[in-house]
């Protein structure tokens, strides 16, 4: 019932203690009005909270504020009860805590399907299968010549693990053929830490010459030796982060060297024969740009138990199979399952690897291109023996020099050289012609 409390506070009039109610013949005293106003919100609160209480006790058996006999202390048992009880008990409830639901673990269902996996490449187990197939006699120039088959395998632990370090530093860039030779004369010299290390830079290139790069790779074995000779005591790092430390180490050489010389795997050796064939066969996501980014990829969905034969089952299969130009695809056994079956790029025509383009060129000369200032037409000809003893062509068979540090010549250079006889005029001069070899 709603009422209106009048309460005068003008000093002209006396303070009234009734209330005027709708019905307007009964009235209350002031007092009693507030305790039962007050009582009502109290039981209110107490009927939301038992109704609460009541609605978590059907969701977990242990509830909240209750004794022993199952009864809950805080519910009321008349309507008439005392001012005291309400306020005792709406001074604990900000204490009681409130019983909330438990979420349950939600599982997402698919439409008929299982929940999906990491990414792998569709039939990479049967293109794998093939590989092992084709790789199975193990006749490839990795397998007789590679990173295992060129330490000295009677020769100290440490040094053994030195060995095989070198051989990978020397096989960047190179053939392992090359690289086989070259260790071979560096074993015969003295494959040891101190003994590189004692080494002059000239004998050194000596030794390892023709490999890729060996002006460079002579430094990188020096700072090297040097190193593992300080720091190290004459071994090699057994972690990967020591061993890319050492000057001309990277990623590949590294996971090589951890699986040969200390037989632990820690990664995959990805170098151009696995970049190149994990992309053609399509066990890169998206495909990759660099060697890294492949073994990278590689070791996102391929088991650990393969990372060691990945590198050598398919270095190998790219040295006899899978060739960097005109791959093998008819006598492939993946032929019909991989993506980049007989699509490979061929060479232009014209090109040095292109199997069409002729053994040798004709370049035209300008006349005075080779430095020589042919007399005009009018003017008397020159006689061609003097012209001869200017010009002289190396006679064929001649003993190339031995490398050296001071040399200008960079590696990669192709010499040109005279195709046929070597003449003994220059008789070809007035042909303004010069024929060179592109082999």
């Amino acid at each position: 019932m709603l009422s209106t409390v009048l309460n005068m506070t003008s000093p002209y009039f006396v303070e009234s203690t009734a209330v005027i109610t709708r019905s307007g013949n009964k009235t209350v005293p002031r007092a009693g009005l507030a305790t039962t106003l007050k009582t009502r919100m109290e039981r209110r609160v107490l009927r939301a909270h038992v109704k609460q209480e009541e609605e978590d006790s059907s969701v977990s058996n242990q509830s909240l504020g209750r004794d022993a006999s199952g009864m809950n202390p805080f519910r009321c048992s008349s309507i008439g009860q005392s001012q005291a009880e309400p306020d005792k008990a709406l001074s604990l409830l900000p204490l009681a805590p409130i019983l909330r639901r438990r979420r349950g673990q939600v599982k997402v269902e698919y439409d008929g399907k299982e929940e999906p996996k990491h990414w792998e490449p569709p039939d990479w187990s049967k293109q794998l299968g093939h590989v092992r197939q084709m790789r199975s006699a193990r006749d490839a120039p990795v397998d007789l010549m590679g990173a295992e088959k060129c330490y000295d395998t009677h020769a100290p632990d440490e040094v053994r693990r030195y060995q095989v370090l070198v051989s990978l530093m020397l096989s960047s860039q190179t053939r392992d053929q090359v690289t086989s030779a070259a260790l071979q004369r560096l074993r015969a010299h003295g494959c040891t830490v101190d003994n590189i290390v004692n080494t002059d830079d000239d004998t050194l290139g000596q030794l390892i010459y023709p490999v890729g790069f060996w002006r460079t790779k002579v430094k990188y074995l020096k700072q090297t030796s040097v190193m593992l000779q300080r720091e190290f005591r004459g071994d090699i790092p057994n972690t990967v982060e020591g061993l890319v430390r050492l000057p001309g180490v990277g990623p590949k050489m590294a996971h090589l060297a951890m699986d040969i010389a200390w037989h632990q795997v820690s990664g995959i050796g990805v170098d151009t024969h696995v970049h190149r064939i994990s992309n053609r066969l399509g066990w890169t996501r998206g495909g990759t740009k660099n060697p890294e980014e492949t073994r990278k990829a590689l070791e996102d969905w391929l088991p650990r138990d393969l990372w060691s034969e990945i590198n050598w089952l398919l270095v190998g299969f790219g040295q006899q199979v899978c060739l960097p130009v005109n791959p093998l695809c008819s006598v492939c056994l993946n032929q019909h399952s991989c993506p980049s079956a007989h699509q490979a790029k061929r060479p232009k025509a014209g090109s040095p690897r292109s199997p069409h383009s002729p053994k040798t060129s004709r370049v035209k000369l300008e006349p005075g291109s080779l430095g020589l200032r042919l007399p005009p037409p009018s003017a008397t000809p020159v006689k061609e023996e003097s012209l001869a003893t200017t010009l002289s062509c190396p006679e064929r068979g001649s003993r190339k020099p031995k490398p050296s540090l001071h040399d200008t010549t960079e590696e990669g250079s192709i010499p040109l050289e005279m195709s046929g006889p070597c003449p003994n005029s220059l008789s070809f001069l007035p042909k303004c012609a010069l024929v060179t070899s592109l082999d």
